[in-house]
């Protein structure tokens, strides 16, 4: 069966681009520069667009491979891109308590290991070790790539079942969230009266969503016009109406917090709201604002294709290799903030340096793909 080959949505790079400096810029502890990033706007954070986006992507990706090669050769390469997840997240772990450690020996803040979460590994290295390998030890920071891991592996059961019916895979999802939603199930993490920060269970609804929707499209590859398939009236004014009540709501808390007399919009009833079990406000606005994106962002929207959105577009386009670089980064300039000051100077020095060095390796990366050029900044076609 041939599948044809549709022109690179840029969206799905840009956000992901944009994802990954929120996520570097959020996991600064007491950076000033994150009350500019989505979590000061909507309940959702780059977290959720980061699972959205990989769900999209990958049923878009590997739903082509079913469609063309089979399920097996498409669980095959699915798996194999589990091992590539597993070995960076692994490699980041050593990198990452290395920090850790270094940091409490020059600087002798015992708060690096408290908040950092790697307080047992440098205990009892010896059990903590197998726990990190069966992805149950997850220090600060290193929880959503066990949780996309996980999505991950168990990925080509909710592909095959697409492929009969997106309608009943998604309801399947469904039901498993509300179960979650009803009991407390997760998977154990460590030490032993821990779970997953990011339930698996919960999360997989979103990543289904987003994979129906990207399974939907790879079905239908000559289908590259925005206007071919409308989005209903009523889901755009839906869309509107809870990105709206999300942002006034997010944003009234954050002012809160700046000055007492402004009133947190319903904060008694609503806060906090918990990451681990994607409660449906969470659910809600990330879905609200993909909606919005969609309706209102033309494939073929020039800042895409700028000078300055083109970067971005790299960044998402080398998503794995920059978001490793982001989480250690992240680390690193909580220990400097930490160590030697949080000045305005410092802060900006930090923020600066680290999307510099990610935007580089972006670069970098691209380059070498591209056999010692850049990819030109005009629509291309998407490789699987």
């Amino acid at each position: 069966m041939s599948i044809a080959k549709p022109a690179r949505d840029y969206r799905l790079d840009f956000f992901r681009g944009a994802a990954l400096f929120f996520i570097f810029i959020d996991h600064i502890p007491g950076n000033p520069l994150a009350y500019a990033t989505l979590k000061s706007f909507a309940f959702a954070d780059a977290a959720e667009a980061f699972i959205f986006i990989s769900g999209y992507t990958a049923a878009l990706v590997y739903g082509r491979i079913v469609l063309r090669d089979g399920p097996v050769m498409a669980t095959l390469r699915i798996w194999r891109r589990v091992w590539q997840l597993y070995v960076a997240h692994l490699c980041i772990f050593m990198v990452y308590t290395a920090q850790v450690a270094y940091a409490m020996a020059h600087m002798t803040n015992p708060l690096y290991v408290e908040n950092l979460g790697v307080g047992d590994f440098l205990q009892r290295p010896d059990i903590t070790i197998l726990r990190v390998l069966m992805l149950q030890f997850q220090p600060t920071h290193l929880d959503i790539l066990p949780l996309y891991i996980a999505l991950l592996f168990v990925f080509p059961g909710f592909i095959l079942l697409m492929r009969r019916s997106i309608t009943l895979a998604v309801a399947l999802s469904a039901a498993l969230y509300a179960v979650v939603q009803v009991w407390p199930i997760n998977l154990p993490g460590h030490p032993d009266d821990e779970v997953w920060y990011f339930n698996p269970f919960a999360w997989q609804f979103l990543f289904v969503i987003a994979a129906a929707l990207g399974f939907h499209r790879a079905r239908a590859p000559n289908d590259n016009n925005d206007s071919a398939a409308p989005i209903p009236r009523w889901l755009v004014a839906a869309a509107i109406a809870v990105a709206g009540f999300a942002c006034v709501v997010q944003l009234s808390w954050v002012l809160h917090d700046f000055n007492s007399t402004i009133p947190a919009l319903l904060r008694r009833l609503l806060w906090p709201i918990e990451k681990t079990g994607l409660p449906l406000p969470r659910l809600l606005s990330i879905l609200a604002l993909a909606v919005l994106v969609a309706r209102f962002v033309p494939r073929d929207a020039r800042f895409l294709t700028s000078r300055l959105g083109w970067v971005v577009v790299l960044c998402g386009q080398n998503s794995l290799d920059v978001f490793c670089l982001s989480i250690l980064l992240s680390v690193l300039g909580g220990i400097l903030l930490t160590g030697l000051g949080d000045g305005l100077v410092m802060v900006t020095a930090v923020n600066l340096a680290g999307i510099l060095a990610m935007v580089a390796l972006a670069l970098g990366m691209s380059w070498y793909d591209g056999g010692g050029r850049l990819p030109r900044r005009r629509p291309a076609e998407e490789t699987a």
